[in-house]
């Protein structure tokens, strides 16, 4: 190229502009329209080894997935094998994909989707277990596959988690438990300075609170899904007991993450914890915060307690007017640590 017509070139492309920067990624508030819901059905014996406790907890994820149906399209990921037993117990509304699972966790094991510019992409946070806590051979490919399938580009965050880990607003704000992150089970060597810069890319957020959490007490480190959730832009429902038991790590953690987000400007409304439950054991996660918004509903749990109960389902009926508010009982996921918000993975609309 002569000296004249490389100069004429260069002046096209300054009046041009830069070329096109790749665009940002962007999760969308979870309460925005879905396209459909994903979960997994729960099959491995080495994780469930009480068959008729996995029956229970099966049929469980079924009245999750029936309940979410008459709303909104649900996709239940299983492998063919086990796609006959599931079909028993589930509506004929539900589509089923063979992608083989081994346990329920989809909130942790399936996609977060993200949209860049005007595609949707999967932004991938690797699930290993909680820390290779359990057996996760299936698991750990469900997103990946659920990106292959629906043909989006898989954008790897470079940490390993769950997004039941974290929580975000749509608008730029995140919060979260170091225990579930900083944590060298999940991110061995990386800072939370290190962990937040990947987790703002990921969610295309701003800003996020941390609070310390509470480190190898229970499967997940203390998912703030189960404490605390956004329900609109620099807004939160937190589920606390009335009368806590400061020696337990738990109660101690979840106070001081209240202290977090209120100190950081969130606007709080607080539900109390049942103080009647059916299920009595210690471990059991009693948490009206762990609910799920699909669209014109919200299913969330109930356990027993008439008044903590009630509160719970006025709350939920404040901060998502005009949804109906469906309680069920899924007392079998509690037992095993979790809540119908750690059983589902949205796919958001395009």
């Amino acid at each position: 190229m002569k000296r004249r017509e490389f100069l004429a070139a260069s002046a096209a492309l300054s009046l041009a502009g830069p070329a096109m920067a790749t665009p940002p990624l962007h999760v969308r508030p979870e309460e925005g329209p879905h396209e459909a819901t994903f979960m997994m059905w729960p099959v491995n014996r080495t994780v469930h080894p009480d068959g008729e406790f996995l029956d229970i907890l099966q049929q469980t994820i079924a009245d999750i997935a029936n309940s979410i149906v008459e709303f909104e399209p649900l996709v239940m990921l299983a492998a063919p094998s086990d796609q006959a037993r599931a079909k028993q117990m589930l509506s004929g509304k539900v589509e089923l994909w063979d992608i083989p699972t081994e346990d329920l966790w989809a909130r942790d094991a399936g996609p977060l989707i993200a949209h860049q510019g005007s595609k949707r992409v999967v932004s991938h946070i690797q699930f290993n277990g909680w820390g290779k806590k359990q057996v996760h051979t299936r698991d750990s490919q469900v997103a990946a596959k659920i990106a292959d399938h629906l043909g989006f580009d898989l954008m790897s965050s470079g940490l390993k988690g769950e997004a039941g880990g974290v929580e975000h607003d749509g608008h730029g704000l995140l919060m979260a438990h170091e225990s579930s992150w900083v944590n060298k089970n999940r991110n061995p060597g990386q800072s939370r300075a290190e962990v937040e810069q990947r987790l703002l890319k990921a969610y295309g957020a701003e800003r996020m609170i941390w609070s310390k959490g509470v480190y190898g007490e229970d499967i997940t480190d203390y998912h703030i899904d189960s404490l605390a959730r956004f329900t609109g832009a620099n807004s939160a429902l937190i589920n606390l007991p009335d009368n806590p038991d400061w020696e337990d790590p738990f109660h101690a953690a979840a106070y001081e993450t209240h202290d977090s987000l209120e100190k950081a400007g969130v606007r709080l409304d607080v539900i109390p914890e049942p103080e009647y439950r059916r299920v009595k054991g210690i471990e059991f996660v009693a948490s009206y915060a762990n609910y799920y918004a699909c669209n014109g509903a919200v299913i969330a749990a109930e356990f027993g307690d008439r008044e903590t109960d009630k509160l719970a389902r006025k709350a939920l009926a404040r901060h998502y007017p005009g949804r109906e508010i469906i309680t069920l009982n899924v007392d079998a996921l509690g037992e095993v640590g979790g809540g119908i918000h750690c059983a589902t993975q949205q796919l958001p609309s395009a």
